[in-house]
């Protein structure tokens, strides 16, 4: 996670005022998870060590504590460490704001089917189809010097950033700008069939640390930004069209559908009550909207009141949970004989789906009354996980991202072609 700029000085580059119901809510963006807000809590530590103390004295008091500590920002990335919440957090992004989250284990995973041909990697391809800023792809090629990788994702700028920060290895890496489920063109393009024609397949879904951070982009509730909210930015569909434009059932659909949320109607009521005096433009309004919405006993516990309206509108607008179904079985399509596939899913709707995918994928399609397994008729994967695998204390505690996260993992064992030939 990126060094943070501390509270106070959030507060201070504000480009609006601020009430003190949106300040009390409006969390330190730098260390936020992607969909769940670290601040509530910090907010009870402190008020149980300082007492009674106002709300508004408090905020006073982290301002003037501003001013007895003057280091530049360039001071503050030299110490390579923040502090919160009493805990020295390093800075692990090497620079590109966003630490890879359980890499230890995903190196584990997926290191044995890309040295089956050689130790190097040699003959081996890695699909990364979330590369981001290139944290998980980084370690691959510097470990497994023979190895090659396609990596994907739909964020030019967050391509970019990879490509800069993997340049040493441009003569192993191919990058192409593509939502996941386009995984079958990206792998054509690269000059690699649809069907087994890669060792080792890596997801790292949802929005990044790095994405949240470039406030412009307006995927965070932290900063007021354009109500964006495209991976994407070619894309014509947009955060403010939705608010804007759908109607109440649309909204409270979107927003029970995709954010669980359970104020989603009262919600939505508010948005079409203001929308009709103004139309929303920034994230700051919108945020603003929600915590009316939402009664204050919720808004007093589980975090951000606005973190699951701000998910919602992010899957919708980028037609997330689509395309991670079509993905899936594409991914796995891919696969070679041996070859094996990682998922980080941060959230729970995203992780249903891996799940589901994954246990029918595992399972033998033998009918459950026959006492034999008939030929042709195994299971093609074998599953690596027990269930899903979460981050220990100690990684948490490094990178407050991967709290979140379930990690489950396949290995083929059989493939397409041979099952075809058994069952025929």
């Amino acid at each position: 996670m990126k060094h943070s700029a501390t509270l106070s000085e959030a507060c201070a580059r504000a480009p609006w005022p601020l009430s003190e119901p949106t300040l009390t809510y409006f969390p330190n963006a730098r260390f936020v998870l992607s969909d769940r807000d670290l601040d509530a809590g910090a907010h009870r530590t402190s008020g149980r060590s300082q007492g009674r103390r106002s709300r508004r004295r408090r905020v006073a008091r982290l301002a003037s504590g501003r001013s007895q500590g003057r280091r530049s920002r360039s001071q503050r990335v030299a110490r390579l460490a923040v502090r919160r919440e009493g805990v020295v957090v390093p800075d692990a992004t090497g620079g590109f704001g966003h630490v890879p989250v359980l890499l230890d284990r995903c190196v584990a995973l997926l290191t044995p089917a890309l040295t089956r041909h050689h130790p190097d990697g040699s003959g081996a391809v890695l699909v990364d189809a979330t590369i981001g800023a290139g944290g998980h792809a980084e370690r691959f090629l510097t470990e497994l010097p023979g190895l090659r990788l396609i990596g994907i994702d739909r964020d030019p700028t967050a391509l970019d950033i990879a490509r800069t920060r993997l340049a040493r290895f441009a003569d192993r890496l191919t990058l192409i700008q593509i939502r996941y489920d386009g995984l079958g063109d990206a792998l054509a393009r690269s000059g690699y069939a649809a069907t087994e024609s890669v060792d080792g397949m890596l997801f790292d879904l949802g929005v990044s640390s790095m994405q949240l951070d470039r406030s412009e982009r307006g995927f965070s509730y932290a900063h007021d930004a354009p109500l964006d909210m495209r991976m994407d930015p070619t894309a014509a569909l947009t955060a403010a069209e939705i608010v804007n434009t759908y109607d109440e059932a649309a909204l409270t659909d979107i927003l029970r559908r995709y954010g669980e949320e359970r104020f989603a109607r009262r919600i939505a009521t508010h948005i079409i009550r203001r929308r009709a005096r103004t139309p929303f433009t920034s994230t700051r309004e919108l945020v603003e909207v929600v915590y009316q919405a939402v009664p204050a006993p919720a808004r007093r516990s589980g975090g951000h009141p606005a973190k699951r309206t701000f998910q919602a509108l992010r899957i919708a607008v980028n037609g997330e949970l689509d395309a991670l179904r079509d993905a899936m079985p594409a991914a796995l399509d891919a696969l070679a004989g041996d070859g094996r596939i990682v998922v980080l899913a941060y959230q729970s709707l995203e992780d249903r789906i891996v799940k589901r995918v994954f246990a029918e994928a595992a399972t033998s399609s033998t009918p459950p009354d026959l006492p034999v397994e008939l030929p042709g008729h195994g299971p093609q994967f074998t599953s690596l996980t027990r269930g899903a695998e979460r981050a220990g204390d100690a990684e948490v505690r490094q990178n407050p991202r991967s709290a979140g996260v379930r990690l489950r993992a396949l290995q083929r064992v059989q493939s397409g072609h041979e099952a075809a030939r058994r069952g025929g």
